[in-house]
């Protein structure tokens, strides 16, 4: 994904990439009133490699039992979320809620695309929280750090919020109104000062054409 952004980003723009077939489109991205940014909690976790092998293990054995009712599919980007469910006492616990954020992650990319076609950036920030739950709560690739960034974020208002990346350290992206902008900036350094002992660093985010001949 981070290599074709890289290459096919656009101004103005977000990708819909459909990582099994590379098809692609782009989504209006131009929220005025807004501004995109990017704090980095500064964490690095040295388990990350590991442990995205243990959930990827787990979204193969959920696909695989759902496979066995609908052979179509071959992804969990391919099932229903109906599917999961019926084959919920075949597959451990852990293997269901992996696959359930997976699955509820492909139905909130969509709705993210219809709202930014309407300009509606509330629903997108609410779908950003949605997805940092999840990436906490049931793909469990947060950390600390970066549930209390979200958590700071929500408190003051700001319009959403969510794991950058991989997860297991690093940054948060936000969605942050004009007004809030600087009271959020300064809220997330000292807060996250006072709790963890070093300030996070702030980025803002600009969307940009990718790589091209100058």
């Amino acid at each position: 994904m981070d290599q074709f952004a890289s290459c096919f980003g656009k101004a103005g723009s977000l990708i819909r990439l459909n990582c099994k077939t590379l098809e692609y489109k782009y989504f209006p991205f131009d929220p005025k009133g807004y501004r995109l940014v990017l704090v980095d909690s500064c964490v690095k976790h040295e388990l990350a490699s590991s442990a995205y092998n243990y959930r990827r293990q787990s979204c193969e054995r959920a696909a695989a039992a759902i496979k066995k009712n609908h052979p179509e599919i071959d992804f969990l980007s391919d099932c229903k979320r109906v599917w999961l469910d019926e084959v919920r006492d075949q597959i451990s616990s852990e293997d269901f809620i992996r696959a359930e954020y997976v699955i509820g992650e492909v139905q909130r990319v969509l709705d993210v695309c219809d709202a930014l076609e309407r300009g509606d950036y509330e629903t997108v920030g609410e779908m950003m929280y949605q997805t940092h739950f999840g990436l906490s709560k049931l793909y469990e690739v947060s950390c600390e750090e970066l549930d209390f960034l979200n958590r700071l974020a929500r408190r003051l208002g700001v319009t959403g919020s969510r794991v950058m990346g991989g997860g297991f350290g690093g940054c948060t992206i936000n969605l942050v109104k004009n007004e809030l902008y600087l009271p959020f900036v300064a809220a997330a350094k000292a807060e996250f000062a006072l709790k963890f002992g070093h300030a996070p660093k702030i980025y803002d985010v600009v969307i940009s054409d990718g790589a091209r001949r100058l």
